[in-house]
């Protein structure tokens, strides 16, 4: 962008100045007030001194008027070059957003014919109990899939609706953050088109988990913040406050977004002063009472969801390198390679800019590192699943963007940002496209390879058909299960609707009604994966247990996976394992404590302890 020089006008030099542009009685009249404070100081609008002998007002109207034809041909120029540049920019914002609507219709789409994954169904089952908080998560997933099924019933469709829209307003906040950071167009529409480019955004708001409403509310806290460098006003921390709070209310990972904030803060010297204002005090505690309903759940069911969570999170068993090669392949995956690549680099020249928008480079960069860094680290003792960084990309997608339009690159640096921009498109849109279509067609007939098959219920329609009808050919009046992925499959694919209850792990129910004794002593099945170890929970609490079927999960005829079928009757003790979790937990430790002395003495493990599971960990179906 062209700066504006301000200078002297020397005698006989024609001055170019929007002046020109003004009436000549203007022009007139400003001459005049000028001769009247007898100054030679006083200056036009173009920070221009008049010279020091002035004419009077009658000659410098004639000379105006003698210059004003070039003068006026040159400002038409530069007025029809920055119209030209305008409309440019006007078709790019007008392809991209009709680009982006297209990819918003495609994920509504898929998500509408595509089954549910096991997390889906068991989130699912959260929206018809509502409470302020439940073991895994925070409520808003719950309260997201209840508005869907209001509006769609409970459909596929209605599961994912809310959260597939969510993209829209999260898009929003990208473009206008990028916008009014850098001040430049074009960058602001290639940051939400990167966005929508991401993996994260493209599958990770058609998979309804509590990723699509801590994504949305990550990318207005951006927002809110770029609003604040753009006004200096302090009531935007409050609006800073309440979407911290919103995605605090999504997913613990929020925790983070405080912890970007105060490194912002921190290393920018001119924005610390706001530390000594109430404004962002006043934020924090909006962010705080929007928290208030999960912790008030947590302080009345033994604080589980926060032990079990963070237990998991900050414990250390043992160093390793096996998982950091996973973590940083998840995220280029996530993002799609190009984004990734353009975005380490955007980020890498966030770090080293000195212009005036130095705060927007920080905030860019501190939105990122902080929790990639975590997670870095923690792959060096425990999995990372790709989705635990979501709150990054609204971000990463502007790093992205300012590395394409911001940014000189020079020899093969020029090369790779010039190929990941052109190919970022293709590749975004091609894999996507491939996902859609192989999660709601299974176009590849991969069987029991088929990773959207397993993690999605392929053929999970077809089998509950068949294990209602075994189970009203039998009598039985409900159904257990050993396994929270099988409980919500079931639950939410019996076309009779049967009650279905997981005899184990039973603090992961607590907002439910527990069933009625009598309902265990009726006749019963139980389903489970063919040959687990969970078995012999309910061998161990019923007289009565007998395998009466096999059957198969299929999709296109090929199977996926084998289930077992049992008749279930006549309890002989509680037939619900109401072990706590800290029970739980402490025979899990006990466990890996054995299994490590006996690999120690170089043995194998007779038994493997079997952790208890999350609806995010290892994504394996139940």
């Amino acid at each position: 962008m062209q700066e504006l020089q301000c200078g002297p006008i020397k005698e006989n030099e024609q001055p170019v100045s929007r002046l020109s542009a003004l009436p000549d009685i203007a022009l007139a009249s400003i001459v005049v007030r000028g001769v009247s404070d007898g100054s030679s100081k006083t200056r036009s609008p173009e920070c221009a001194p008049l010279p020091s002998t002035l004419p009077d007002a009658t000659s410098l109207l004639a000379h105006f008027r003698s210059t004003r034809t070039m003068t006026y041909n040159l400002t038409t120029g530069n007025i029809q070059s920055h119209l030209r540049r305008v409309s440019d920019a006007q078709r790019y914002l007008i392809l991209a957003t009709c680009g982006i609507v297209l990819l918003m219709v495609a994920r509504i789409a898929t998500g509408a014919v595509a089954p549910l994954a096991f997390d889906e169904a068991y989130y699912w089952l959260w929206s018809r109990h509502l409470a302020g908080g439940y073991f895994d998560h925070p409520p808003m997933v719950a309260f997201v899939i209840r508005l869907g099924t209001l509006i769609a019933g409970d459909t596929e469709l209605g599961v994912r609706l809310v959260s597939a829209l969510l993209a829209a307003p999260a898009t929003w906040a990208v473009w206008r953050s990028a916008q009014i950071l850098f001040k430049d167009a074009n960058l602001a529409v290639t940051a939400a088109v990167f966005f929508n480019l991401t993996l994260m955004v493209a599958v990770g708001t058609i998979v309804v988990t509590p990723d699509a409403p801590l994504l949305v509310a990550s990318a207005f806290v951006l927002f809110f913040l770029a609003k604040l460098i753009e006004t200096g006003r302090g009531s935007w921390w409050l609006a800073v406050g309440t979407s911290v709070g919103t995605a605090l209310l999504s997913k613990y990972t929020a925790a983070f977004l405080g912890l970007s904030i105060f490194v912002w803060l921190m290393i920018a010297p001119q924005l610390r002063r706001w530390l000594l204002t109430p404004w962002p005090w006043l934020g924090g505690l909006i962010a705080l009472l929007s928290f208030m309903p999960v912790l008030l759940w947590n302080a009345h069911h033994n604080w589980d969801s926060f032990i079990y969570t963070f237990s998991r999170r900050l414990i250390v068993d043992e160093w390793t390198t096996r998982y950091l090669g996973e973590y940083l392949a998840s995220q280029a995956g996530l993002a799609t390679p190009c984004v990734f690549v353009l975005g380490i680099m955007g980020l890498l020249a966030l770090s080293v800019g000195k212009e005036d928008d130095r705060c927007a480079r920080i905030l860019v960069g501190a939105m990122v590192w902080p929790l990639a860094v975590y997670f870095a680290w923690h792959s060096l003792h425990q999995r990372v699943e790709g989705n635990w960084t979501s709150p990054i990309f609204p971000a990463l997608s502007i790093a992205a963007a300012f590395a394409v339009h911001r940014v000189r690159w020079t020899g093969r640096c020029a090369r790779v940002v010039s190929w990941s921009n052109r190919l970022a498109a293709p590749i975004g849109v091609g894999v996507a496209t491939v996902i859609y279509a192989q999660a709601a067609f299974g176009i590849f007939p991969l069987g029991a390879s088929d990773p959207t098959g397993r993690q999605l219920g392929a053929g999970w329609r077809q089998l509950a058909s068949e294990i209602d009808l075994i189970r009203q050919r039998l009598g039985a009046r409900g159904v257990l299960t050993t396994s929270y992925g099988l409980t919500g499959w079931l639950s939410f694919y019996l076309p009779s609707h049967p009650p279905v209850v997981q005899v184990n792990e039973r603090f992961r129910w607590r907002n439910e009604t527990s069933p009625n004794i009598d309902f265990f002593n009726g006749l019963l099945i139980y389903v489970c994966r063919f040959s687990v170890a969970e078995a012999g929970t309910i061998e161990g609490r019923y007289k009565d247990v007998r395998e009466i079927a096999t059957v198969f999960r299929q999709r296109a005829g090929v199977a996926i996976e084998r289930y077992s079928v049992y008749r279930v009757e006549t309890p002989i003790e509680d037939p619900l394992d109401n072990s706590t979790l800290h029970d739980v937990l402490e025979q899990q430790r006990m466990q890996l404590a054995l299994e490590r002395r006996v690999r120690e003495q170089g043995q194998t493990p007779a038994i493997a302890a079997r952790p208890v599971q999350s609806c995010e960990s290892e994504r394996q179906s139940p």
